[in-house]
């Protein structure tokens, strides 16, 4: 059976989260963002949302439901994933982002991209894309 309380208060989400795009949208003036305005916010995010933001794009639904099963079926011991992934944001902020921000990259890829060249850089895009 529909729980129609639940269609309805999803429905009325997205509703909403369509009036305020829509709203901000004409908000904003025209104008020329540039990609890195866009993608990056201007490089000017602080520290506290850059660190929700970072959160955000790595935990999803498969990582806290593959962190929930490794932990039941195997214990807290053998699920590792959050430690790396934590591990691997602090040391790629200690040693990569400084350059990569001097540099004037967007991507992780882009700075391979200058090294081996445009098609290097395709090729090395497809396990990425795949992994998503």
């Amino acid at each position: 059976m529909i729980n129609i309380a639940g269609v309805v208060s999803i429905v009325l989400f997205y509703v909403i989260i369509l009036a305020v795009g829509v709203w901000a949208g004409r908000k904003k003036e025209a104008g020329n963002d540039s990609e890195e305005e866009v993608m990056l916010a201007g490089r000017n995010i602080g520290l506290f949302v850059g660190i929700f933001t970072m959160t955000a794009t790595w935990v999803g639904g498969g990582y806290i439901n593959g962190t929930a099963e490794a932990v039941y079926t195997s214990g807290l011991v053998w699920c590792q994933a959050p430690f790396g992934y934590s591990l691997s944001l602090v040391f790629g902020g200690i040693f990569f982002a400084n350059k990569m921000r001097q540099q004037g990259y967007i991507t992780m890829l882009d700075p391979l991209q200058d090294t081996f060249g445009e098609r290097m850089g395709g090729l090395l895009f497809l396990p990425a894309l795949c992994g998503e």
